[in-house]
């Protein structure tokens, strides 16, 4: 149960920060374009978190058999 909502989160987190790194992509000064890869750092690193997740999610759900 608590691991489906910290899915849902990283889901979310995912999402949200692909949403602006994308909206901040177009605008062609340079302070949009250094945060617009922070964003897609940050992306990266809320992907990594949720494949975490889903892989320990996972292991727990083989061990208990549910």
């Amino acid at each position: 149960m608590v691991l489906n909502i910290l899915m849902g989160l990283a889901l979310l987190t995912v999402f949200g920060t692909l949403v602006m790194g994308v909206l901040h992509i177009g605008k062609t000064d340079t302070a949009s374009q250094l945060k617009s890869n922070k964003l897609m750092r940050l992306r990266v690193v809320a992907q990594a978190v949720a494949v975490g997740i889903l892989a320990l999610s996972m292991y727990l759900k083989s061990k208990t058999g549910t």
